[in-house]
């Protein structure tokens, strides 16, 4: 398949050219790209998939929301609704999005707003008084200026040829990192060598304003479907049935293989709106499975979208437990990087308590 995908060379020419005209409009004024006076925080990535934005923007939340009126602002991917919408606990994926679902499940203390303009978006969030905004994957936003920009790289990717979309994952150049304030490698190998780092910035060829950081995926202990933390051993007796939507659910997988090599893999493509077509095949599987422990594990945004209503009455009859994810610095990385983030918000606000 990677060989045909060279095939759509020429498209990716037409493709780059059409980003690369944009972008210079944006940076020559000719588009107008929109400054605000709060913290904005962007968290994106150059290519298409899965780089680890969700869990970056948690960190984020995490680091701030005791500390200011914080809010998110998503375009909600996916979502069968449209214009600003804020989101409430029991809001569905259906109607914001699988990722600002889950960030108003794991965070209901703080307000998850979507909208397809962010410009409008952040405009009504500053009207309602909010002190800073992080804006999930907004990085070729380019109708808004955010105040700070964290641009992501999957370790596993940074050596496949740097090509547009259709023939390659890029959707814009590879030199549009140069609008990132700070650059994370994410999803490395917990043992990253100082080889493996030195190659890395290498090939990520950062400017010289920018930090480069390296962080590796925390897996955290299994939950039921709310997020509700749940007592469950995984080891070689347990048959797992994974269920999974997301763009690379390989680290994951490898993460189960380390407790069991029974595991039945029930893969769809990124965001994948789950049917009772697909859930009664997962039911299916795991009934007629005869082990004496089995157990069905998805990912926290496939969760969000298995709590739509019309899905409600079969995913009841099944026992669905969910892995979150978080992230965690190398290379006693995490200090600065706080402090970096710390620092660009104390520019904008009076507020001293921040640490």
């Amino acid at each position: 398949m990677k060989y045909l995908r060279w095939l759509l060379f020429p498209f990716s020419l037409l493709y780059g050219l059409v980003v690369l005209i944009r972008n210079w409009c944006y940076d020559a004024g000719i588009y107008k790209s929109r400054q605000f006076d709060l913290p904005v925080i962007s968290v994106g990535n150059l290519d298409v998939g899965g780089a680890g934005k969700s869990p970056m923007t948690e960190y984020s939340i995490r680091l701030l929301k005791n500390e200011l009126h914080l809010a998110t602002l998503s375009r909600g991917y996916g979502r069968k609704t449209k214009g600003y919408l804020v989101a409430t606990p029991f809001t569905t994926a259906a109607q914001v999005g699988d990722e600002p679902a889950q960030f108003k499940q794991k965070f209901p203390e703080i307000t998850v707003a979507v909208c397809e303009k962010r410009v409008i978006g952040i405009e009504n969030l500053q009207a309602s008084g909010f002190e800073a905004v992080i804006l999930d994957d907004a990085y070729q936003h380019r109708a808004v200026k955010p105040g700070f920009s964290i641009l992501l790289f999957d370790y596993n990717r940074l050596q496949e040829p740097h090509l547009l979309l259709p023939a390659g994952n890029l959707r814009e150049p590879f030199s549009g990192r140069r609008r990132a304030d700070v650059l994370v490698v994410s999803k490395c190998p917990a043992q990253l060598t100082e080889t493996q780092q030195k190659a890395a910035i290498k090939r990520i060829s950062p400017y010289p304003n920018q930090q480069v950081y390296f962080t590796t995926i925390s897996y955290l202990p299994l939950a039921n479907i709310n997020g509700q933390p749940v007592l469950t051993v995984l080891d070689e007796n347990t048959y797992i049935f994974l269920l999974t939507g997301i763009a690379n659910p390989k680290p994951m997988l490898q993460y189960l293989q380390g407790f069991s090599s029974h595991i039945t893999h029930h893969n769809y493509p990124d965001h994948h709106p789950f049917s009772l077509k697909n859930i009664a095949k997962l039911a299916d599987g795991f009934n007629r499975c005869t082990a004496s422990r089995k157990v069905i594990i998805t990912t926290e945004k496939d969760a969000q979208r298995l709590r739509e209503p019309d899905l409600a009455a079969a995913m009841s009859q099944l026992p669905v437990l969910v892995l979150p994810i978080g992230i965690q610095f190398l290379n006693n990385g995490e200090e600065p990087f706080k402090q970096t983030i710390v620092n660009y918000v104390r520019k904008y606000t009076t507020h001293h308590g921040l640490h």
